[in-house]
């Protein structure tokens, strides 16, 4: 027993010798080194980087500069009023088209044997086996154009593209293409009177779609033109008013197999011609009623791009059961519909229910009395799946007595055309009263076009955007008015990159901005605004790009003032406390936002802009000969911000030639006076080249009589207006950072929707103060140090410029390892602890470590530019709970997961295996009599025909999320700290020192003490938000503020709702016919 407790005594005796005996880091000798190393970095990037000399120059034109303090309100008015005249050009354009395209029609007598060649967008320039052109094809000249993204294109004449499942000779395709020949002369003259115009078309009710200028249409990889201009937003918003529609689905056993698959298909792409101002559910019944999102249980969602492919992915997991009863589903879809009306919600606008079966055996004579009749303010589209119809009289009354229509979808291919009948039947109020509503569309991305998808990789992902502008084309013919013939759409599109070039970045300074939304408040165009998410290698657009809220992005707006103000279309004036971050999310920064915005006229939008409170909201005005300025402004080390409007060179197409730079001192010289150019950002211009330009002089005195430091590689500055100045101190061959300030490098550039991140930077840090920052560029990893360089005038102080100096990690290293060790013959005497000390030593770890928590520099190469939490958490989490760095929470509601979804029956095809094989066959032959029925032969290559049933989702797969994530700030008022942390059986010392005139601190910290097990590392990846299960449901279905659309059209006295569809025969050669009952036969056998 007492040999126990002496082997005890002995233990806690060891261990307590082992505790105390950790290093001792003398702080004081840390401090030294950090002195020095603040004097050597100040010398290093003073010297090279010029900063002195150009707050001197600024300094002697103080007494000739001004500075002036920006009114918001005033700015808000001025650019709003620039894009309603913008916007209000395109509307114009669009009204000549619509009259155009009716008067044309109004005197054509339909020619039911028409024959008209026309140029046909996929087969012109096309060449058969003997060289001759194809039928339809033709020459069809075609020039490179700057002002259409550099494509092939005719600016003289427009073509015709036309879906593949369209015939090219239909008479009615035909007379179509012939009175809109009278569009030619219209869409040339439009794009003279507005050179800004981009696409101009023509989408026809029967299909084909009329482009200009002219191009060569590209199929899809399986040679198939799929795209349908009548699937298109601005068709659809153009040919409807908004509606409210209940998707009522029969998932009875006699649904099963290939009924079911079209089914599915038929409610997809119901819900493809529905938009952010419709609104939508989606029941199933057998004999009970299942609402297929059980949280969207007797009401109506609005049917965004968010719930619309809610909806898709629940609806591919039905499956089907039990017998169809449809009388309670029917009075079920009635009540939700009469509810909205009743309580405001929903569009206030059309009301229709979509039924989808494959017969109906009910009486529903009451149902309807109780409900629709004799008003019929409810409109019911019944659509007949498969090939029995044993119930197409009953399904078809149900259609005709409640103002719908009826179709039959007897194979997939016959989906898209008998779908889009609704919305012709919807059309007739509006046509019949000829009430030509314009309407412009929610954001989109249009990849339709050649080469569109390579302007992801080289422009602002925000601006990557467009809007339409579009308006339906009617009948006027007076025979046919009761009817309500909807003829098509016109319309053009508009590059957001251009409407939001109207407020000009210069005069929102380094973190201000201008954003557009929408009448429901989503983003038309924002600089956070993200639409592209890396998949792998492919930049793809995110599934809800174009419903994003703003209160995604002004996530500070708690209360939704911001947004409730703008959606109304008010006018106003608001300040926001914002936590912004810049670096990709990874710096946090407090600002004082302003917020100031308006409606714009004759839209659906409004338009907000931001500036930040202090420096955001100054600006300095200098003045100086043109003569004086053009010297400077043509140096060779000189460049303007590309993307910025200094001179309008899209409006004479003589002018597009030219770069901004060359169109500026053209327009300077008097060589091109017409040219319409901002004055005060070229006044601007010239006055920064002037006072700028003793820098150039500078810098290449110090190449040419002093030996520039190995590593010293670029010094830059950058103004308020665009203007950047570099000289690169190292050669192409030697120097590391090959990308830095080159065209590719836009996070470095001043681009139409963010100043460069160096300038960003350098504004919020103490001007005359560098701020360090590592820079991993694709695994080229170097160091940029920033300045801000102020002005000042009768008391007010304003940002001139930023100036700064790259360079490379070795250099930095090499001068760090010099600094940070004492010499063998350091007098020791006065020092307690470790003495001599060095870095180099295996015992120490030493870092640089930014104001933002990341590694400037350590001694393993590939821990700079990590966040300093992952690389040493034990030393990190002791200086967050000194208050040495303060966490900052950060949200992105914009954020992209992996899920791990599994479909909810994948175990059934393991309990046999004999499942798997019937499952295939079944397959097989669905297919197949799919094929057969299939009038569309291109069918045979085209493998979105080949839908299975049972698809998998992919596992891992990314789809949009909300996720929180950490930022760090340094809290610069903690000059030093030193600490002993406990970790089981030793003790870690390290020791912290503020490097004084910098962004940085210096941790030197005992590296022979393992921590990693008491302390894990402080990651910065963003982690899923998950909502329980009432949260979800209540974000998912609750209905933010949104201003209706002003007009509605739901009913005219004298519609015809006879024409109600009819029952196509099915045409079948004998074969085919024979084949496809022996498939039906044999696939029946194996389900």
């Amino acid at each position: 027993m007492g040999g126990r407790v002496l082997l005890r005594i002995l233990g806690l005796l060891c261990l307590w010798i082992t505790a105390q005996a950790q290093m001792k880091i003398p702080p004081e000798t840390v401090q030294q080194w950090a002195m020095v190393l603040s004097t050597q970095l100040r010398d290093l990037t003073t010297k090279y980087s010029g900063s002195l000399l150009l707050q001197k120059k600024l300094k002697d034109v103080e007494s000739i500069i001004k500075i002036v303090e920006l009114d918001g309100g005033d700015l808000v008015k001025k650019y709003s009023d620039e894009i309603e005249r913008m916007l209000g050009s395109k509307r114009k354009s669009v009204k000549r088209l619509a009259e155009s395209a009716e008067d044309a029609d109004l005197y054509h007598d339909f020619n039911a044997t028409m024959k008209f060649d026309y140029y046909n967008s996929m087969l012109i320039n096309t060449a058969d086996e003997d060289g001759n052109s194809v039928e339809l094809g033709g020459e069809f000249p075609l020039e490179e154009n700057e002002h259409f993204n550099k494509l092939l294109v005719n600016t003289l004449m427009s073509d015709i593209q036309i879906p593949t499942n369209v015939y090219n000779k239909d008479p009615n395709i035909l007379n179509g293409i012939y009175n809109s020949e009278a569009l030619n002369d219209v869409f040339i003259a439009n794009f003279q009177k507005d050179p800004t115009l981009t696409w101009q078309f023509f989408g026809s009710s029967t299909g084909f779609f009329r482009i200009y200028p002219g191009i060569k249409w590209t199929p899809d990889s399986n040679g198939v033109a799929a795209f349908d201009c009548r699937n298109r937003n601005w068709y659809i918003q153009a040919a409807t008013s908004p509606k409210d529609i209940i998707i009522m689905v029969d998932i009875s056993g006699s649904m099963k197999g290939l009924k079911m698959t079209i089914a599915k298909h038929t409610i997809n792409t119901i819900l493809d011609t529905l938009g952010e101002n419709d609104f939508v559910n989606v029941i199933a019944y057998t004999d009970y009623i299942r609402y297929v999102e059980p949280c969207f249980k007797g009401t109506l969602v609005q049917a965004d791009l968010d719930n619309r492919e809610h909806f898709k992915q629940l609806v591919d997991e039905l499956h089907v059961k039990g017998e169809a009863k449809i009388k309670n589903a029917m009075k079920e879809s009635f009540k939700i519909l009469n509810e909205a009306k009743l309580s405001g919600r929903g569009s206030m606008c059309n009301q229709a229910i979509m039924l989808i079966t494959d017969g109906a055996m009910e009486d529903f004579e009451s149902v309807f009395e109780e409900f629709n009749w004799p008003e019929r303010r409810v409109r019911v589209f019944t659509y007949l799946i498969g090939r029995e119809m044993t119930f197409a009289q009953n399904t078809k009354w149900i259609a005709c007595n409640n103002k719908g229509y009826y179709t039959h979808i007897s194979t997939l291919a016959d989906v898209q055309e008998n779908v889009m009948e609704y919305l012709h039947v919807l059309s007739r109020p509006m046509v019949i009263n000829h009430d030509h509503d314009i309407i412009w569309t929610e954001a989109y991305m249009d990849s339709v076009l050649p080469s569109t998808k390579e302007l992801f990789y080289t422009k602002a992902q925000s601006l990557l955007l467009m809007t339409s502008v579009a308006m339906p084309v009617f009948s006027k013919k007076k025979e046919t008015l009761s009817h309500g013939i909807l003829l098509g759409v016109v319309g053009t599109d508009v590059p957001l990159m251009e409407v939001m070039k109207l407020a000009p970045r210069y005069m929102l300074g380094a973190h201000g901005y201008a954003f557009l939304i929408t009448n429901n408040g989503y983003i038309l165009a924002h600089p956070d605004l993200r639409p592209l998410y890396q998949d792998g290698k492919k930049l793809k657009p995110k599934p809800n790009y174009n419903s994003v809220d703003l209160s995604e992005v002004e996530w500070e707006d708690t209360e939704e003032k911001l947004r409730t103000a703008m959606v109304r279309g008010e006018t106003g004036f608001i300040q926001l406390n914002i936590r912004a971050s810049v670096d990709k999310g990874k710096r946090p920064l407090y600002l004082v936002n302003n917020y100031f915005y308006t409606n714009i006229d004759e839209t659906p939008f409004s338009f907000g802009m931001v500036l930040t409170k202090g420096h955001g909201g100054l600006m300095f005005i200098g003045n100086v000969s043109v003569e004086e300025g053009l010297h400077d402004l043509t140096s060779p080390d000189l460049s303007i911000a590309t993307e910025w409007t200094y001179c309008e060179t899209d409006i004479d197409p003589s002018h597009r030639k030219y770069s901004q730079l060359q169109a500026a001192i053209r327009y300077l010289l008097g060589q091109e006076p017409d040219l319409e150019c901002d004055e005060l950002l070229l006044q601007q211009t010239l006055f920064d080249a002037v006072v700028t330009a003793p820098l150039e002089a500078y810098w290449n005195a110090l190449m040419l009589t002093d030996r520039v430091e190995p590593g010293v590689e670029t010094a830059f500055l950058g103004t308020r207006a665009g203007l950047t100045r570099w000289m690169r101190y190292a050669g192409v061959e030697t120097r590391v950072a090959k990308r830095f300030l080159t065209a590719t490098d836009k996070d470095n550039l001043f681009t139409v929707d963010h100043f460069p991140l160096w300038y960003r930077l350098a504004v919020e840090n103490t001007p005359g103060s560098f701020y360090y920052y590592p820079v991993n560029d694709k695994g080229v990893k170097y160091v940029i140090a920033v300045t801000a360089v102020t002005v000042s005038s009768e008391g007010k102080t304003a940002m001139a410029a930023a100036i700064g100096l790259q360079m490379s990690l070795d250099m930095l290293e090499k001068m760090f390892w010099a600094i940070a060790k004492q010499p063998s013959d350091t007098d020791c005497s006065a020092i307690e602890g470790v003495c001599p000390l060095s870095c180099e030593s295996s015992d120490l770890n030493c870092f640089l470590v930014d104001n933002n928590g990341f590694v400037l520099l350590s001694k393993e190469r590939s821990e700079v530019g990590r966040f300093f939490g992952e690389v040493d958490g034990s030393v990190m989490a002791s200086l967050i709970k000194m208050g040495m760095f303060k966490k900052v929470s950060l949200f992105d509601y914009q954020a992209m997961c992996k899920t791990s979804h599994h479909h909810a029956s994948s175990a059934r095809r393991l309990l046999s295996p004999f499942y798997g094989v019937a499952a295939l066959i079944r397959w097989f032959f669905s297919n197949l009599l799919m094929f057969l029925l299939d009038f569309n032969l291109c069918g045979l290559w085209h493998s979105d025909y080949f839908v299975d049933g049972h698809k998998q989702k992919k596992v891992g797969a990314l789809q949009p999320c909300d996720t929180a994530y950490p930022g760090f700030m340094y809290d610069s008022s903690v000059k030093e700290a030193n600490s002993l942390i406990k970790c089981g059986r030793c003790q870690k010392m390290f020791v912290v020192q503020q490097i004084p005139d910098s962004n940085l601190v210096m941790v030197v910290a005992q590296a022979d003490c393992d921590c990693s097990r008491q302390y894990g590392a402080i990651p910065l990846e963003p982690k899923e938000i998950k909502y329980i299960a009432t949260v979800k449901c209540n974000r998912m279905k609750s209905q933010k503020v949104r201003r209706r659309p002003q007009s509605c059209h739901d009913y005219h006295p004298k519609e015809n709702a006879k024409e109600c569809g009819g029952v196509a025969a099915i045409l079948l050669s004998r074969s085919v016919f024979s084949a496809s009952l022996l498939a039906s036969l044999l696939a029946h056998h194996w389900m």
